[in-house]
This record gives C-alpha cells, structure tokens and sequence, in this order.
C-alpha cells in the first residue's frame, strides 16, 4: 500500500519542511573552497609531473596534466553546488540545517538541547571574511554546523542560539 500524496508537496519533502524560510551560507564560502582545492590539486599534479618531466616522458605527462585540469573543473562545479544547498533556518523551538546534493541530510537541533555554541574561522576563513557556528548537544552523532557565514551574522547566531538555548533549559 502506498502512502497518500498531500496535494501541492514537491518531492523531498522530509528535506524541505513547509513554511521555513532557509537562509543560505555566504557564497565566499565556494571560493574559500576552490582556492583551497586548488592549492591541493596544484601541489599533487606538480608532485606527479615533475618525476615525469625529469624522465623525459612527455605523453604521460600530458596526460596526468589533464587528469587534474579534469579533477580541478569538476571540483570546481560540485563545491558551487555544495555551497548553494547548505540553509540553516530558526524556529520557535528548534533550529534546522540542511545540506548535500546526493546524500541529503537535514539536522534538527532543539534549543533545550544544545550544550554550548562555537564559532571558528581558520586563517583561509578569516581571509575570505566567513567562520563557522558548530553547535554541541549531549548527542555525540549531531553534525549542526554552519559554514560559510560572514563573522558578524555569526556572532549574532552563535549569541541568539546561547540566548535561545539558555531560556528553553530555564522553561520560560
């Protein structure tokens, strides 16, 4: 027997509940990203060319020379599509965050649940001006962590969740 379809739903559903309003990561996020990727391919594909290019073999070096020119333009495509399907959104009691294109994954993280809120920002983050809130909860599996927010959204986040946080475990 199939379950009843509720008139006007779009498909993943469970990924996309009604009536939130998603705010999305800052798009410096994809270009923090794509630097980083490529500071990494760029150091691999030198680490393979160079013995290559000192045995003469120039065929196998062009080769691998399009295998990461391959690598790095696809890469380049799945981080924009990365970065554009990373939302968090506050509710009443709750807050959601939801990411991924192939493995979908939708986190809801009371506020009577959350221990303490971090806010990171490495020295990569800081120069594309974007840190990262991670929320803690007693749960050890809970993956709530927001990437790609400009420093001051994050602070007002990381303060307005504490806040949140604090009067949900004190009942009011």
């Amino acid at each position: 027997m199939t379950a009843p379809k509720s008139v006007g739903r779009q498909p993943g559903e469970p990924f996309d509940p009604e009536g939130v309003a998603w705010t999305r990561v800052s798009p410096r996020l994809a270009r923090a990203r794509r630097v980083s990727l490529g500071i990494w391919l760029g150091l691999l594909a030198l680490a393979a060319v160079v013995p290559l290019l000192a045995l003469g073999l120039l065929v196998p070096t062009a080769v691998v020379g399009m295998v990461f020119a391959a690598l790095g333009c696809w890469g380049q495509w799945v981080i924009g599509r990365q970065v554009r399907a990373w939302g968090y959104a506050e509710r009443q009691d709750d807050l959601l965050v939801r990411r991924g294109i192939l493995m979908r994954k939708l986190v809801v993280v009371p506020y009577g649940r959350m221990q303490y809120v971090d806010v990171d920002a490495g020295p990569l983050d800081r120069m594309f001006r974007i840190a990262t809130v991670q929320l803690h909860t007693a749960a050890a599996a809970t993956d709530a962590r927001i990437p790609g927010l400009p420093p001051e959204e994050a602070a007002r986040l990381r303060d307005r969740l504490a806040s949140r946080g604090e009067a949900q475990l004190a009942g009011l």
